[in-house]
């Protein structure tokens, strides 16, 4: 098959969460498979400041955006294996962010949309059986592919998969600018196509219009069809609950594995994990100035600070947890609030805790493979990998049991003795405490079943292979209805 992967982020071009980690492994693992699978971007600043002497130019055209003209270059290079288009214009994406202003952002990215179109076939010397679009960003392709393109004759057998990554964002703005910008007519604009309560949305017009729609686990497909979860459009993927399908992400279990991760002071793997993570852990301790104390459990978190990622229920009960025999480790930014408070507990608890506000991945992995407990209390969770990776290293995940991780972290069983991590249901700050302190109780008083739990663990499949082969399924069957 041959599949062109539309997307806004690329690890480890651009990238600013799951979207990129999966636009970035995704399609290696289906091209392993043996399909022509291709990437077409914007190009970012950053990417042509940095892969400057790997791009090559393919062509350039003009975009006519409502009453704009607007230059398209079309580049190319090759990423780990994987064939990828970038669409160049420095109006557009000239910028040191990823993304700007929501108004800007709307107009920026329908301007890619129109260009992905407007480069398939002979421009780029690619003629793909179906678009994998990915979120808001590329959710008006299914509508103008129909519009511009089949019902003049063109490309009347391309299919397309639309994949929502987190319903939260959908692409909202004016009736006026999107016809506008896309030169669609009134027969478009109503509440069945692309309008949602009287104005255009584009990751509802991709529902819509695509002719399948995935998600990022079994679990969150369940839940968008929930008025609590759906962010408005529960209705409508309940109604097109046919097309809907839960395929889980899956981790580069090459760049992250504790077998050959350069950034650890000591490798280890399923067979002897013990004392190379304990050394992890003294490295750890180290680097963030915490005393070096191999029994005391070392909690961690890497996250982005947002009110999705469970902060106000982590604020609620730090300091009571802080109170334990127990060291905290954070990394991330975001909300300036969520940084303040953290930072301030911090100083509240000198010793035991360190709130490093950046963005590092080098040292993520260093905390996620000297940690022994990972807190994961999010309000929500597509499918999140910071747990697959956690898993990976050895360190148990603490979870809200919510998408997917619910779908990948077996909760302890106390009866038992068994599971890969530890889990809570509601979305309530205590049930969070009372979890973290069951957790770090058995780590002091059972050995024995935490060493069990950490094998259990470490023993899961993480890989794109299972996730590919679904998705492999998935496009045949849409390929078949044609």
């Amino acid at each position: 098959m041959k599949i062109l992967y539309v997307t806004s982020e690329m690890v480890p071009l651009a990238s600013t969460g799951g979207l990129g980690d999966v636009s970035g492994s995704l399609p290696g693992a289906l091209r392993r498979l043996g399909h022509d699978v291709r990437v077409i971007m914007p190009l970012y600043k950053t990417i042509k400041e940095s892969y400057a002497s790997q791009l090559q130019f393919v062509r350039w055209s003009i975009i006519r955006l409502g009453w704009r003209t607007m230059y398209s270059g079309l580049f190319q290079m090759e990423v780990n294996g994987v064939p990828l288009y970038l669409i160049d214009n420095d109006f557009y994406f000239g910028h040191d962010s990823l993304y700007i202003d929501y108004s800007f952002d709307i107009e920026r990215f329908s301007f890619f949309q129109r260009a992905v179109l407007e480069a398939l076939g002979e421009p780029m010397d690619f003629f793909p059986d179906l678009l994998h679009l990915n979120d808001w960003q590329s959710g008006m392709i299914p509508v103008l592919l129909e519009s511009h393109y089949q019902k003049n004759g063109y490309f009347t057998d391309l299919r397309t998969l639309l994949t929502i990554h987190n319903l939260k964002h959908q692409g909202i703005h004016g009736r006026e600018n999107v016809m506008d910008l896309f030169d669609l007519s009134d027969d478009y604009m109503t509440e069945d196509k692309v309008l949602k309560d009287g104005s255009p949305n584009f990751l509802k017009a991709g529902i819509v219009f695509a002719n399948r729609v995935s998600t990022v686990s079994p679990t969150y497909a369940k839940e968008i069809t929930t008025a609590y979860f759906g962010e408005g459009l529960d209705q409508l993927l309940l109604s097109f609950g046919w097309k809907l399908t839960g395929i889980l992400n899956g981790i580069d279990t090459e760049l992250y594995d504790p077998e050959t991760d350069p950034e650890l002071v000591s490798s280890y793997s399923l067979k002897s994990w013990m004392k190379g993570k304990a050394a992890c852990k003294k490295a750890l301790q180290q680097e963030c100035h915490l005393p070096k104390e191999p029994k005391i459990p070392l909690l961690s978190m890497v996250t982005r600070l947002d009110s999705q990622k469970g902060l106000d229920l982590l604020l609620h009960i730090l300091d009571e947890l802080l109170e334990e025999d127990v060291q905290f480790v954070l990394l991330g930014t975001g909300d300036p609030a969520y940084e303040k408070a953290l930072s301030e507990i911090e100083a509240r608890h000198p010793g035991k805790m360190r709130a490093l506000i950046t963005y590092d991945r080098l040292l993520s992995r260093r905390i996620y493979a000297g940690s022994d407990l990972f807190l994961m209390p999010s309000l929500f969770e597509p499918c999140g990998l910071s747990q697959m990776i956690a898993m990976r290293y050895g360190t148990l995940p603490l979870v809200r049991q919510t998408g997917g991780l619910a779908d990948t972290v077996e909760a302890y069983n106390k009866y038992e003795k068994t599971g890969t991590g530890f889990g809570f249901l509601n979305i309530n700050a205590h049930e969070l405490l009372y979890t973290a302190k069951e957790a770090v109780e058995l780590y002091r008083e059972d050995r024995e079943a935490w060493s069990n739990m950490v094998q259990q663990a470490m023993s899961g499949d993480y890989s794109w292979t299972r996730s590919a082969k679904t998705y492999e399924t998935l496009y045949e069957a849409i390929l078949e209805e044609r």
